[in-house]
């Protein structure tokens, strides 16, 4: 009876010490982005700028704002998003550092591998909708403009469409590692994922008409690559499963 209280005793300990290394890794991660939060601003107007510059087709007019405080408050969301990806990389070493007692020495180095990929998936996620995405959306709008329709963009309607275009791409380029990472760790194998590869179509289609506009065009620029991705990652998931038979 002892022995059980002190067990019981011993994993509440463990699971306040758990706590209390979660609630630390958090308050770092977010002293990070607020230190830097500063610097986030300051780069705010002029990445807005960029990203016109990039996206916008040379016959749209220019974007305009409809409140005194309209571009204040843009800024100052777009200079937090800087700011958490300027604090990108101490983050991960917190989650790494929170993650790491609880594995084992061979899903040790898969996490660093992990980390890894995902920055570079996303980076490659958020640049690829940068550079062909937002353009091509941007393009097929002013396609609408004719003598008597000329749009008339306001800045926000603009932001908030890239930053939701940015993130859903940079997330959804993560298919690759969710397959490696469930076929690794034995949550799913390779052949069920080929069974199951009708569903999983329908289920990225879904999330890329939920993480994208209410139009079909946005819809199937995140759908189609992030297909092309769950198949690259299946190939690769084979090709380890093979040389681990």
């Amino acid at each position: 009876m002892k022995k059980s209280n002190n067990s019981n005793i011993e994993d509440d300990q463990s699971f306040i010490a758990h706590l209390e290394a979660l609630r630390h890794t958090l308050l770092n991660s977010i002293l990070a982005v607020m230190l830097l939060s500063p610097l986030g601003f300051y780069f705010a107007p002029k990445f807005i700028d960029w990203l016109v510059i990039v996206s916008m087709p040379d016959a749209m007019p220019k974007l305009h704002y409809f409140s005194p405080m309209e571009v204040f408050i843009i800024q100052l969301k777009a200079g937090l998003v800087l700011a958490f990806i300027f604090a990108s990389p101490f983050v991960a070493y917190q989650v790494r550092k929170f993650v790491l007692p609880a594995l084992y020495e061979n899903e040790r180095k898969f996490l660093g591998w992990f980390l890894a990929l995902f920055v570079i998936l996303f980076a490659s996620g958020c640049a690829f909708c940068i550079f062909l995405i937002l353009p091509l959306v941007m393009n097929f709008s002013a396609g609408f403009m004719s003598e008597n329709l000329e749009p008339t963009i306001g800045l926000a309607n603009f932001v908030n469409l890239a930053s939701g275009l940015i993130l859903a791409f940079g997330i959804m380029f993560q298919f690759p590692l969710v397959v490696l990472a469930g076929v690794k760790f034995g949550l799913v194998s390779v052949e069920t994922l080929k069974n199951l590869r009708p569903y999983i179509i329908v289920g990225i289609l879904i999330l890329a008409a939920i993480f994208t506009p209410p139009d079909v065009v946005s819809q199937l620029l995140l759908g189609v690559p992030t297909w092309l991705l769950f198949e690259a990652g299946l190939f690769a998931a084979s090709l380890i499963d093979r040389k681990e038979d």
